[in-house]
Order: structure tokens, then sequence, then C-alpha cells
């Protein structure tokens, strides 16, 4: 997901996809304990997502 994707969505959306992305990278992490993933980058894919998506959070909360 681009940057300039989530600056676009509004502070819920935001927040709902947090916890979306947060409950995938869960699920990713505990695959990859069990048996090797067949993309082990994707687990780093999404944690730099949830990063990119709580970025966006703050700084529009902060606008506010």
């Amino acid at each position: 997901m681009k940057v300039s994707d989530i600056k676009e969505m509004s502070i819920e959306d935001i927040k709902a996809q947090i916890a979306e992305q947060k409950e995938n990278y869960a699920k990713l992490k505990v695959s990859h304990k069990v048996s090797q993933l067949e993309n082990p980058l994707s687990i780093r894919a999404s944690r730099k997502t949830i990063a990119r998506l709580s970025t966006v959070l703050n700084q529009k909360l902060a606008q506010q």
C-alpha cells in the first residue's frame, strides 16, 4: 500500500486497516513458525505497511 493511497483515507479507515494488517501479520508469523512460508518477505511487507499506516494516522491526528 502506497503512502499516497493511505493519505487519501479517513482516520477511521486507517484505524480499521491497521487492525486488519496486524491480524494478518500475526497469522503470517504463526504460519512461518509452524511451516515455512512460500514468500517469507511478506512478513516484512506487512510490518512495513503497518508502520506506514501508523505514521500517516499520527500525522493526521497531529493536524487536528
